[in-house]
């Protein structure tokens, strides 16, 4: 069985999913009528929207199979999202790669699979609309262009909530997205007692940027601050820009004192990107960190109220001190 590779841009494919916080979500018609429209289309008993992410493929609209999610070193969807177009096995039984893929070999016994992978605006993909026989099928051209039709109904569907919960000028969640996000980490770690931290960012001078270099430099350097958090981050990391310049990150089984080394680590790497792009202007920041204790949890909404807070006391004494 061959185990699927790791696309190049993992990372960023990744911190792209989980910021749709679509995962785990619940089952919606709008995706639900495009798999049984393929089921019917193609004639096939499985059809599915699956969401490839670290471990995993689960699917958002599952017809025809009793999980929600499998292996990603098993599925066939973690091979379809390496290519551009249509990945299409007509008998998995005489595939190399596949005839003694557990999936093959016991339920569902794949024999025919057909993947489309999904994109997002921004062109990461994450996932695929898939077709699934357990016999031995052809695929047309013509096939080929009907699945692509049904596939960018999909993508219109993610748009749409790309759009309600990621910021444009980014890719990282708005502040939507990361209460929606974070609510769902946060009742995780309270019940398996993990601690965790919230870090409220503000940029240092970012008017100043927009004022000496305008506003499209200012929109760069936004968009490096974000690039940067997801280069300094682990994929089980929640990034978000609040708004304007002002952003959070809740960083997973973290305790405070490696929440203030990661935001080092984030200064000695902004500095080593302006320093390589010779950038007149450096891009700093200030920050409040809550360390969220699963003994006596706290919600979203309070963690930004205290993180804010310290993040203000700290740019106002920082302020003080350079003014002396």
């Amino acid at each position: 069985m061959q185990i699927p590779a790791t696309p190049a841009n993992e990372v960023e494919r990744l911190h792209v999913l989980r910021a749709l916080a679509i995962l785990d979500t619940k089952a919606e018609e709008r995706f639900d009528r495009l798999t049984r429209i393929a089921t019917r289309m193609f004639n096939v008993p499985i059809a599915l929207v699956s969401l490839v992410d670290t471990n995993r493929q689960w699917f958002k609209s599952c017809i025809g199979l009793p999980v929600l999610e499998t292996s990603r070193d098993i599925s066939f969807c973690g091979h379809a999202i390496l290519g551009n177009d249509t990945f299409v096995i007509n008998d998995a039984s005489t595939d190399h790669r596949f005839l003694d893929n557990p999936l093959v070999t016991s339920a569902p016994h794949i024999r025919f699979y057909a993947g489309r992978p999904i994109r997002t605006t921004h062109g990461f993909k994450i996932g695929t609309l898939c077709l699934i026989d357990s016999h031995p099928r052809e695929f047309t051209a013509r096939d080929v262009e009907d699945l692509d039709d049904l596939a960018t109904m999909v993508e219109s569907e993610l748009a749409a909530i790309e759009l309600a919960t990621m910021d444009e000028l980014t890719d990282l969640s708005n502040r939507r997205g990361f209460i929606m996000l974070a609510e769902k980490y946060l009742s995780y770690f309270g019940r398996h007692k993990i601690y965790a931290s919230l870090v409220f960012l503000d940029l240092n001078d970012f008017k100043v940027i927009n004022d000496t270099y305008g506003h499209d430099e200012g929109d760069r350097s936004l968009q490096a601050f974000g690039k940067a958090l997801k280069q300094m981050g682990r994929s089980s990391d929640i990034f978000a820009r609040l708004g304007g310049d002002e952003f959070v990150i809740l960083l997973a089984s973290t305790r405070q004192q490696e929440a203030h080394i990661f935001t080092q680590r984030l200064r000695n790497h902004l500095d080593m990107i302006r320093q390589q792009q010779r950038k007149p202007y450096q891009i700093a920041f200030a920050q409040g960190i809550v360390e969220f204790d699963p003994k006596q949890p706290k919600s979203v909404e309070q963690l930004l109220v205290e993180g804010d807070s310290l993040m203000y006391q700290l740019k106002k004494s920082t302020a003080a001190f350079t003014s002396k």
